[in-house]
């Protein structure tokens, strides 16, 4: 009995190609190349936290002047909005108070408008001042954390 010929045909592997051959991905060059990106758009978030800040200003203004559901969540996604933001770029009293913000607002149907307003006012205060980690912005951040805990306990 006769055999037909086979005939292999190899695809080229272009993936291996493409991350630079056989050794596959250099994870400290990639790791440096993440960094350094990072850092680029950190050095953007000044611009971007004023705006996130101006828009936590803008969203609490509504709620204040008309506290429903629509606003509420408004004001809620601009704090959620500005912590993620602040915690990645280097501001964490920022992240800080505007997570105590959004746990407030996520937890609590009608929140004490005293409370959200110490909240927003810490936030333009701690922006504007640039602070970062003084014993007052922290005692400042802590009193807010205490009083939406026990704003919540019967929660």
């Amino acid at each position: 009995m006769i055999r037909p010929a086979i005939e292999l045909i190899v695809q080229p592997n272009l993936l291996k190609a493409k991350t630079g051959g056989g050794g596959g991905i250099d994870i400290a060059t990639a790791l440096r190349r993440a960094e350094s990106a990072l850092e680029d758009i950190r050095d953007s978030f000044a611009g971007w936290a004023a705006e996130d800040v101006t828009n936590l200003a803008s969203a609490y203004a509504a709620f204040a002047v008309a506290p429903g559901a629509k606003s509420h969540a408004a004001l809620g996604r601009a704090a959620i909005d500005l912590k993620g933001q602040a915690a990645t770029f280097g501001y964490p009293l920022i992240a800080r108070v505007a997570a105590s913000l959004a746990r407030l607002l996520d937890e609590s149907i009608a929140p004490p408008s005293t409370l959200v307003e110490a909240h927003v006012s810490a936030v333009l205060a701690i922006h504007r001042d640039g602070e970062t980690g003084t014993p007052l912005a922290e005692a400042l951040a802590q009193e807010l954390e205490d009083r939406v805990a026990e704003t919540l306990e019967p929660f």
